[in-house]
């Protein structure tokens, strides 16, 4: 997955949430280097390895999981000619003995976890190194019964510190009233007596040392010497002595490595897999269905950051449509779903349980691509709008039907004329391409087109609007409004200023250049309800559509001419009921069933679906006088919706101008 999608995502915070639930070394390793897979197989065993460990945790099982402790550093050096200290292979012992633990324990579970049980039955009892450990080391120390010459060279040192003893007790007795204290010292490793400086010369033997103050002399007696010497060169042979028996075992230790390498190995799995575990206990996480159609269906489902403080959120997409546009008020949730989808995706995608209902099914995408957020750059001087197109094009680079698109905002940070056009041509090219597209908007002529256009399906976040608060509620099937004056009023904008916008919003005036779709209107069929309609329009219709012969700039756009201040002024658009009308941005023409709001939008049918579209959007293909001629029909029965038109049995037909339209019953 590309890595600017991770972060996008907050990805990097659900490893960190793995790892922090981990116990080992190994098992935190394993949650940072967490990623999502495309193997869907692969993907559902995860998922079943998972629920199996958090049931197990659920039902109040403790798993006895070694600790690891000193075990990174044995692994790490084990093979490279390192010796072993005691320490090391207590560790080592104790590792041991939970391995043995953890295989037996999981063995009794094999029937209620058979899954996780196969880990822990894969790992290997070593008892030869666990009972030769055990039989020289204790308590961090190597045991006289670890050889032979071990024992003989301790039990000399125990002779020799016994008359060791026997003579500083005489020697202390002898020499009790000249010692500054009464108290055996050591200097350099050596047994040396306190005596006070004037009485040096009476005590045979070696100073060592003197005190601070200069009143104190240690000296060696030289009765002391000879014993000392002894000492000292049985302890010389007994560290060399634990030092071969150190090497025994650390050659015994290397001959086992494999098995110690798998062993640590399968506990650093087990010990991941129950930090899965663990994190979906945390936000009461539930497995889905997986399948490789870009199919989707979730109920209540949770943004893993929010928890029980956001509003569930159903969701569906990838059967009758797999393009959803939502719209909504800002701050009424559109991002928050966005990356809740993405996110459990890519959540799902690692093995990893989901806050959602039971009986949830996902999709599994080989690309997860999004944009979202702005992504200006000051060192890359890129704006808002450039950085859109940058995310834009990378994700045209990469889609295809196994790639889930999320793109925040469409049509901002540009012209709303351009943009519109722009984000309507990459919707149709990623739905050409099969991926599965959710996209937030809060342009008219988005919503207008994906009512209009087979695959695409609009969506709302709910909102209150006697209180002007978001519900946070996504409805699949709706288009949503931006309810941005009401907004501003609520927050104090003053009533005047509302005012002037809506006033200034239903000018017709257009400014700058707009874009129209390159293909002509009469090509394709989706302009007219019927396509036998299209090839019975006069050639005299075709003279009104001559612009789509200009030149196309670099988009492969067909442009207006610029608007100069001393063009004269371009007059307002009227329709009226019944006029045939061509949207270019919807590529389709339809009839004019409700006449202009104070809005400047127009009530269309298009396909038998009734949308609001603004006037600026349109453009008169042929007139009600020319397609209607005379009195004898009824228009508001022409105009009804397509399912009403179902129920009625329409009997005559009557042809105006070459067009062919179906009329009702003359009574």
């Amino acid at each position: 997955m590309n890595e600017n999608t991770l972060n996008s995502l907050g990805y990097p915070q659900i490893q960190k949430n793995v790892a922090d639930c981990a116990l080992s070394y190994l098992g935190k390793r394993y949650a940072r280097e967490l990623k999502p897979m495309v193997d869907a197989h692969l993907i559902e065993i995860r998922l079943e390895e998972t629920a199996e460990a958090a049931a197990l945790i659920r039902f109040g099982a403790s798993i006895p999981l070694p600790s690891l402790d000193g075990m990174e550093t044995i692994m790490a050096l084990l093979g490279t000619g390192y010796l072993f200290s005691e320490r090391d292979f207590s560790h080592l012992a104790q590792f041991l003995r939970s391995c043995a633990q953890l295989m037996k324990y999981m063995e009794g579970k094999s029937g209620a976890a058979p899954t996780v049980s196969r880990y822990a039955a894969s790992m290997i009892l070593i008892e030869p190194l666990l009972s030769e450990i055990e039989r020289c080391i204790h308590s961090g120390r190597i045991q006289d019964q670890a050889s032979k010459e071990l024992i003989r060279i301790r039990k000399k040192m125990t002779v020799n510190e016994e008359r060791m003893k026997r003579k500083l007790d005489s020697l202390v007795s002898k020499h009790r009233s000249i010692m500054q204290e009464h108290v055996i010292s050591q200097r350099g490793g050596r047994t040396v007596l306190p005596i006070k400086k004037e009485f040096r010369k009476q005590v045979k033997g070696s100073v060592l040392d003197e005190s601070g103050s200069g009143q104190t002399v240690y000296i060696e007696p030289v009765e002391l010497v000879s014993l000392q010497m002894e000492l000292a060169a049985l302890q010389a042979e007994e560290s060399r002595e634990e030092m071969r028996i150190l090497g025994d075992l650390t050659s015994l230790t290397e001959s086992y490595n494999r098995e110690i390498a798998l062993n640590t190995e399968t506990v650093g799995v087990m010990d991941f897999l129950f930090a899965k575990a663990k994190y979906a206990a945390t936000m009461d996480g539930r497995t889905v269905r997986v399948n490789t159609q870009g199919q989707i269906s979730l109920q209540r489902a949770r943004h893993p950051f929010m928890g029980s403080s956001m509003v569930p959120l159903d969701f569906a997409i990838g059967r009758t449509y797999s393009s959803l546009i939502i719209t909504g008020p800002n701050t009424g949730g559109k991002t928050v779903a966005l990356k809740t989808l993405g996110l459990l995706t890519l959540m799902m995608q690692s093995g990893l349980l989901i806050p959602v209902e039971e009986g949830g099914e996902m999709a599994v995408y080989n690309e997860v691509a999004v944009d979202i957020g702005d992504g200006q750059s000051m060192e890359q001087a890129l704006s808002t709008f450039s950085a859109h197109i940058r995310n834009m094009i990378g994700i045209l680079e990469q889609a295809n039907t196994s790639t889930l698109v999320l793109i925040d905002e469409m049509a901002s940070g540009t012209d709303p004329g351009e943009g519109v056009g722009l984000s309507i041509a990459m919707l149709e090219e990623l739905h050409s391409r099969g991926a599965t597209v959710v996209a937030t908007t809060h342009f008219g002529e988005i919503k207008h087109f994906a009512a209009a256009t087979p695959g695409f399906e609009n969506a709302r976040m709910e909102f209150d609007t006697v209180s002007l608060q978001p519900l946070y509620r996504l409805r699949i099937g709706e288009a949503g409004e931006s309810y941005a004056y009401s907004i501003a009023l609520k927050l104090g904008m003053p009533q005047r200023i509302i005012e002037r916008s809506k006033s200034l919003s239903d000018q017709s005036i257009s400014r700058d250049r707009t874009f129209v779709f390159t293909s002509p209107p009469l090509e394709t069929p989706a302009l007219t309800p019927d396509r036998s309609v299209a090839e019975s329009v006069s050639p005299a219709e075709l003279s009104k559509w001559d612009k789509w012969k200009q030149p196309k700039d670099s988009l492969g756009l067909h442009k207006k001419t610029t608007t100069r201040e001393s063009d004269s002024p371009t007059p307002a658009k009227t329709f009226r009921k019944g006029d045939r009308v061509y949207a270019a941005y919807l590529n389709q023409s339809g009839i004019v069933c409700d006449v202009e709001d104070s809005r400047g939008n127009i009530g269309v049918m298009l396909r038998g679906r009734k949308v609001k579209i603004h006037k600026k959007r349109l453009t008169l293909h042929i007139s009600a006088d020319e397609l209607y001629p005379g009195d004898d029909y009824d228009l508001d029965i022409m105009l009804e919706t397509k399912e009403n038109r179902k129920k009625r049995k329409l009997m005559g037909r009557k042809h105006v101008e070459g067009l062919q339209i179906e009329l009702p019953p003359e009574e």
